[in-house]
């Protein structure tokens, strides 16, 4: 008896045909846009030039240009957001901060990749950034401002683009996210000191007694005040993800260059370790002891 032979295309351009078989899609783009088009890949894709011209910069510049573009979106939640706590509309609030949370879960994953690469990797191209650094990046800075970790200083390093310098003075002055969450919740009858809700919104605030007791009282009576019970996890949540991110970001460095001082000038490992120490919502992280 005959073997019955296969008639199913195996491999290459016949294999691809198969399965496009019956299929119909767009081939002349002579007056169409393009995926590329869309989404400007080629500005996007030739955006990587690298200096040093090592293998591993690329890597390195790669990275923290997805970063910059993770924290855009970021920005461009946190933004969506904060007007609708301050109106006190939670529930598509949720969707920016699940999306946000998700934004960070990608950030920090990216440094499992950067880790990656060894000591000797990068002092191959270190020198090549100069006084370049992630210190220096107004995307983050404003995700800090619009969560309320506020310090005019570290605006210094923006003073030669005015309009980003401009646009991190909008945010230094007005509410952060968390501001906005404590006037909604003295609007809605909680008894939170006046100078919580009404001060200079450029400076840092101190953990206060009567704001730890408020979240106590959302806490105590999570049913009664669930949606700003939903948003006091939500913010649990972000501040929990952003900690960690600096503590992946310090480990990072520490494991490439120890003790160095960083390109921007900082002490590098030492100052990133600080950082880890800021929490953005401090009495919600107090009020746990108190439940």
């Amino acid at each position: 008896m005959a073997e019955k032979k296969d008639s199913a295309p195996k491999g290459g351009m016949a294999e691809l045909e198969g399965r496009l078989a019956g299929e119909r899609f767009h081939a002349d783009f002579r007056d169409r846009m393009t995926y590329g088009d869309y989404l400007q890949l080629d500005k996007i894709l030739n955006a990587q030039t690298l200096v040093t011209g090592t293998h591993d910069e690329m890597l390195f510049i790669t990275i923290h240009q997805a970063k910059e573009l993770w924290m855009k979106l970021m920005i461009n939640e946190l933004e969506a957001a904060l007007p609708l706590v301050q109106k006190g509309e939670l529930r598509p609030a949720f969707k920016m901060f699940a999306r946000v949370k998700r934004i960070f879960d990608n950030l920090i994953q990216s440094w499992a990749i950067l880790n990656t690469m060894t000591p000797s990797d990068y002092m191959r191209f270190r020198d090549g950034l100069g006084t370049s650094s992630g210190f220096q990046s107004f995307q983050y800075r404003s995700i800090e401002f619009l969560l309320g970790n506020k310090n005019r200083a570290t605006m210094k390093v923006h003073e030669h683009r005015p309009d980003i310098y401009a646009r991190l003075t909008t945010l230094l002055q007005r509410p952060s996210i968390y501001d906005e969450a404590l006037i909604l919740m003295s609007k809605r009858g909680f008894a939170i000191d006046r100078a919580c809700v009404e001060r200079d919104w450029s400076q840092m605030r101190e953990p206060n007694d009567s704001v730890i007791a408020a979240w106590r009282r959302v806490y105590q009576e999570n049913e009664k005040h669930w949606d700003i019970y939903e948003l006091a996890e939500s913010l649990m949540d972000v501040d929990d993800l952003f900690q960690t991110w600096r503590f992946r970001h310090a480990n990072t460095v520490e494991r490439v260059i120890g003790s160095k001082r960083g390109t921007g000038g900082t002490s590098g490992a030492v100052y990133l370790r600080k950082q880890i120490e800021i929490r953005l919502f401090p009495e919600l992280w107090a009020v746990r002891t108190d439940l």
